[in-house]
């Protein structure tokens, strides 16, 4: 890393300076168990139907309302509330950024569980609000008390609540969100229910919007195609009353989905039922994975409503480095957090792949 020579550093913001960027592991000939990837690519018939399709797209002019009959697609498959309105982004990412950017006014601030996915406080910081952070539970659960005692405390403009949470991957307590929600209502604030990883959980947040849409006009519900199976095609989107979601939607840069994304999404859409069937695989991969993890007396294994699972063992480093040399790459997570010490996060791969992770585990302990 060179250093930035002295006329331009002080053209940088202080505490960008400071920061570290999102880092990506390099993974060239390891299986890539570390990013919560679907591990499932098209099928051959429908690689070569979308590839004929992509090339047909006139790349030289920019995004048209073809991105319109996307939205009404996802509108549709979600079966969106009445009175709702739905906004694309590159990626969750984006659309975290762009709260973020719109709720800047004075006094503002953004709170989320912790451990939670870095993006929320890292958008607050690049936007210069402050954030705050409320530890869960040693079970990884929402600190209910904690939680209300900090929205009454620094009354945030924005609270995020993944639904399942990263990289914990548990669905919290239904009746707990709702007085959280309930309180950040009161203090005047927005709650965005992050469900990124919805196509493995349970149960979703938007069940209760659709049954009582006017009980949580506070709240926005973001989602992404990342974990449907299309991460490499960067398309995330975010619903809520159609006046919140207008003026939200006034930051978002024009252009934001290329014409080679929404068409890629449109096309996945069309063939759902092939990505809900790798969904369903995913799942008893999952199961598989947690019966295995159990019969290990040196990990602790938390139960999963995601394409992941959280695991504890005696020495993370130690056996991170190890399963790497044997070829598989996790995620030592064990820095992110006080309460993540110890800990690694599996991606659910292919039975094969799954197997391989097992194997590298077991041997590394």
């Amino acid at each position: 890393m060179t250093d930035l020579p002295q006329k331009l550093k002080k053209l940088i913001r202080q505490d960008v300076q400071s920061m570290h960027a999102y880092a990506v592991q390099p993974s060239a000939g390891l299986v890539k168990l570390d990013a919560m990837e679907n591990p499932f690519g098209l099928p051959p018939d429908l690689q070569d139907k979308l590839g004929q399709r992509l090339g047909h797209l006139d790349l030289n002019r920019y995004p048209d309302a073809r991105v319109n009959d996307l939205r009404d697609a996802l509108a549709e498959q979600d079966g969106m509330p009445a009175g709702y309105k739905l906004m694309l982004g590159n990626g969750s990412d984006e659309l975290i950024s762009l709260v973020a950017m719109a709720c800047k006014v004075p006094g503002a601030s953004v709170l989320a569980p912790v451990p939670g996915f870095v993006m929320y406080a890292m958008s607050a910081q690049l936007q210069g609000l402050p954030f705050h952070g409320v530890p869960l539970t040693a079970d990884f659960e929402l600190d209910e008390s904690a939680m209300l005692s900090a929205i009454r405390q620094h009354r945030p403009s924005i609270t995020f609540l993944a639904y399942p949470n990263n990289p914990t991957a548990n669905l919290w307590d239904d009746a707990v969100i709702e007085r959280i929600i309930a309180e950040v209502d009161k203090q005047g604030g927005l709650v965005v229910m992050d469900e990124a990883y919805q196509p493995f959980a349970a149960r979703s947040w938007l069940t209760k919007l659709r049954a009582a849409p006017q009980a949580f006009g506070n709240v926005l519900l973001m989602r992404t195609l990342s974990k449907f199976g299309l991460a490499g095609v960067r398309v995330g989107y975010m619903m809520g009353p159609r006046a919140l979601i207008e003026e939200i939607d006034k930051v978002r840069p024009p252009y934001n989905v290329s014409v080679l994304n929404y068409e890629c999404a449109l096309f996945a859409l069309e063939h759902a039922a092939i990505f809900a069937a790798q969904a369903t695989e995913i799942k008893a991969q999952r199961a598989t994975i947690l019966v295995a993890l159990a019969a290990l007396p040196k990990v602790r294994a938390w139960n999963s409503e995601a394409n992941m699972i959280l695991i504890r063992v005696p020495d993370a480093a130690r056996t991170f480095e190890g399963m790497k040399s044997r070829g598989v790459l996790v995620k030592n997570v064990s820095g992110l957090h006080p309460l993540l010490a110890n800990c690694l996060r599996l991606t659910v791969g292919t039975q094969q792949e799954n197997k391989r992770m097992l194997d590298a585990l077991r041997e590394s302990l």
